[in-house]
């Protein structure tokens, strides 16, 4: 192999190497991006949760929660959205999970979690292991049943 040929198998190689990461990058991206506009439309419902419970004095039902949910920007990201709202009491603790929904990432950079909208209107994001940690301590046994039969 001549010094042309090597030259040209190293620009086809870095080329190729380039392209490959330039691909994983956007895939992860793709999810960030994903993961993003879901946190802000949750938080968006948590704005809308925080008005209704000042002019009604108690958490929207679940088909109030579910229609508001149709109108807010990027709610095509909140897939597999559960909302507690019957079983929230309108004196929970500041940290009882009103809703959540579970992001799976086939990326490598992203780890699969929850976005969670607290009673208090706080969204956060956590991990699969901390989030059903949280939810198992905040579901009564009535809870469990009814929604795992």
């Amino acid at each position: 192999m001549n010094k042309r040929q090597k030259a040209i198998l190293v620009e086809v190689a870095t080329v190729l190497v380039i392209t490959l990461i330039a691909v994983v990058a956007m895939i992860n991206f793709k999810d960030y991006i994903n993961r993003r506009e879901a946190i802000t439309a949750m938080q968006q419902l948590g704005k809308i949760v925080l008005e209704y419970q000042r002019q009604n004095s108690r958490v929207p039902s679940e088909s109030v929660f579910l229609s508001e949910k149709d109108n807010v920007r990027g709610s095509v990201r909140l897939t597999n959205l559960v909302y507690r709202g019957l079983w929230i009491d309108f004196d929970a603790e500041p940290n009882d999970i009103l809703a959540y929904a579970m992001k799976n990432y086939p990326s490598s950079l992203l780890d699969d979690g929850y976005v969670v909208l607290m009673f208090d209107a706080n969204v956060v994001w956590m991990g699969k292991a901390e989030f059903e940690e949280l939810l198992a301590r905040q579901q009564s046994e009535v809870e469990i049943k009814m929604t795992h039969p």
